[in-house]
């Protein structure tokens, strides 16, 4: 008689397959990961991740919820500190597989998975946190939501920059790309 799994026993599984998966799918994309793979990753036969997940498309769906979550736990918590630093950096940097999922990836069965949307639109209203309070206080008066898609854009592409490998052999990383744009973006926004 297979043993009953109790719901400690099936969260602790599918963290053990995300954890995998996140690397499988970050190295080698969706397409280019079974599930027989994941399975062998684990030490398990290929149809166990099937107990815990009706496809490979819901893994990557819990596997990007994860992520997103992650980087907007991230984002939050590094607001509620007197010296925030850059959370968005530190994050992409130490995170690597899991911020290319959540923003390299294109899933478009994701409107299928509402955990995942939310997740995604916490991640969007995290972006523009810290422009609401300062516009809250009066430190800025501009257009929080083109200001935070540009601040966005701006780390994003720093990040991707070193993550794939394009400042090799030069004396920049995505920290020294982003800090003078953001800088400057506070100056073109007029955020005192």
């Amino acid at each position: 008689m297979p043993k009953t799994l109790t719901p400690e026993d099936l969260e602790a599984f599918r963290t053990r397959l995300c954890n995998v998966a996140e690397k499988l799918f970050a190295a080698r994309g969706p397409d280019g990961v079974t599930m027989r793979e994941m399975a062998d990753a684990l030490g398990v036969s290929s149809m166990t991740p099937y107990r815990y997940f009706k496809d490979k498309d819901d893994i990557l769906a819990a596997v990007r919820t994860r992520a997103f979550n992650r980087f907007a736990a991230a984002m939050e918590s590094a607001r509620a500190r007197p010296r925030p630093g850059n959370a968005y950096l530190d994050f992409a940097l130490a995170n690597p597989a899991a911020y290319r999922l959540m923003f390299d990836v294109s899933q478009p069965t994701y409107a299928q998975y509402p955990e995942l949307v939310q997740a995604m639109d916490r991640a969007r209203l995290t972006m523009g946190g810290g422009l609401r309070e300062l516009a809250a206080s009066g430190r800025f008066s501009g257009d929080v939501e083109l200001a935070a898609y540009v601040y966005w854009s701006t780390v994003h592409g720093a990040v991707m920059l070193e993550l794939a490998g394009l400042l090799e052999g030069s004396k920049l990383d995505a920290r020294k790309i982003a800090q003078p744009a953001v800088e400057a973006l506070g100056k073109h926004f007029g955020i005192t």
